[in-house]
């Protein structure tokens, strides 16, 4: 008899969890790797954070919080979309999750139907399609080009959709490509949903904080009011503020699917641990200063990345405008070979021999839909990330 449910055959291992695993492992057995397959900032979450929650703690703020997030966390939730956005929530359109992953989950699992189908915009973040598959739903993957700078167009958006469309999963800053979306082409976009009224869309703004070039943040129901009641914004404070383990993401969208959303993470996870609520309201409502130090660092190594990976012979990138990513294109190495002989066929051929041979953990592109291309994180010092540019050059001047 098989244990295994059908909803867990549909999906996959998350290729990014994969690859840190195994570097982890590999360290762990003496080997000198350099992990950049991680979406992680290297930087430690700031002392200000820390201390709220040791003062939750000593406080006693330590029982079961409310499955929608502690009332202190919802308003600097609302305040934040607010500020930044000129954005009103109410606080029944607020829901508190177990990092932003956990929210596009909930919404979809809340609102699939078998034969649902939802338009993924490649290349993707590994998760949105498994998580897709997983509630039921039918993934459609539209390619981004290059040539586009990996963006969605109106075009492309229009060709996709279907009577059977429920979902839009929409993501700028973008994991895997850094590319962010200007109010121009955003509003491109919001013109051909207008068309579409069965069409809701998640917009994962996780990355917002990080866009580099005098970039500004706009998000999808900024853009275009009307829409606003068929959009689910999401966001945490993983990316911005080093809190990748507190595990605290939040969702912003209408109450009715954000109720539904509620009935499930009761009947699951229930409230996210409370003191990182506490430690989340100190982020939100805190002092910003910091960021701004943080973004030139990611900037300074952003363009050191890219250009040294564009020094390197067969590899070609785009310089990213946000997030902390370089997607780049390894087509000018598929046919050669490493000096033991194995053939580079596909961008996984190229990372597990890179990784082999040179001790560099990065992620293959198919795992985001588009190949052949490989992504490489910059959330890692200079020291680190010099030493794995230099080996990734050596390992592509090895091939012949």
């Amino acid at each position: 008899m098989d244990i295994l449910s059908d909803a867990v055959k549909r999906i996959h291992p998350s290729a990014s969890n994969t690859a840190s695993q195994l570097a982890r492992e590999l360290r762990e057995q003496g080997k000198d790797v350099i992990a950049l397959s991680a979406g992680e900032p290297d930087f430690d979450t700031p002392e200000h954070i820390k201390q709220a929650a040791i003062v939750a703690m000593q406080q006693g703020q330590t029982k079961y919080p409310p499955v929608a997030g502690i009332p202190a966390l919802r308003e600097a939730i609302k305040t934040r979309l607010l500020r930044d956005y000129q954005l009103h929530y109410e606080s029944n359109e607020i829901i508190v999750s177990n990092g932003a992953k956990q929210v596009i989950a909930n919404a979809l699992l809340a609102s699939l139907n078998p034969g649902d189908e939802v338009i993924i915009p490649a290349p993707y973040w590994v998760s949105y399609p498994d998580m897709v598959a997983m509630c039921g739903g039918t993934p459609v993957t539209v390619q981004g080009q290059e040539s586009d700078g990996f963006k969605l167009t109106a075009a492309v958006l229009e060709r996709a959709i279907t009577p059977r469309t429920k979902w839009l999963m929409f993501n700028s800053p973008s994991n895997p490509t850094g590319a962010v979306y200007t109010q121009d082409e955003l509003q491109a976009l919001t013109a051909v949903l207008h068309r579409h009224p069965q069409v809701w869309i998640i917009t994962d703004d996780i990355y917002d904080n990080l866009i580099y070039d005098d970039g500004i943040a706009v998000t999808l129901p900024q853009v275009d009011a009307a829409l606003k009641s068929r959009i689910l914004l999401v966001n945490g404070v993983s990316k911005s503020y080093a809190m990748t383990g507190w595990r605290v993401g939040y969702g912003a969208g209408p109450a009715v699917l954000i109720n539904a959303m509620l009935k499930l993470q009761g009947q699951t996870t229930s409230g996210v641990c409370s003191i990182a609520q506490w430690a989340a309201v100190a982020a939100l409502s805190g002092q910003q200063a910091f960021l701004n130090d943080w973004r030139e660092s990611f900037r300074t190594r952003r363009n050191f990345v890219a250009d040294q990976l564009n020094a390197a012979p067969g590899l070609r990138c785009l310089v990213p405008q946000g997030a902390f990513y370089v997607y780049c294109c390894c087509e000018g190495l598929i046919g050669k070979s490493t000096p033991d002989g194995q053939m580079i066929r596909k961008d996984k051929d190229f990372t597990d021999a890179l990784l082999h041979a040179e001790g560099v953990a990065v992620v293959h592109g198919e795992a985001f839909g588009l190949a052949p291309y490989f992504r490489v994180s910059y959330a890692a010092s200079m020291a680190e990330l010099a030493e794995a540019c230099a080996r990734i050059q050596r390992f592509c001047v090895s091939l012949s």
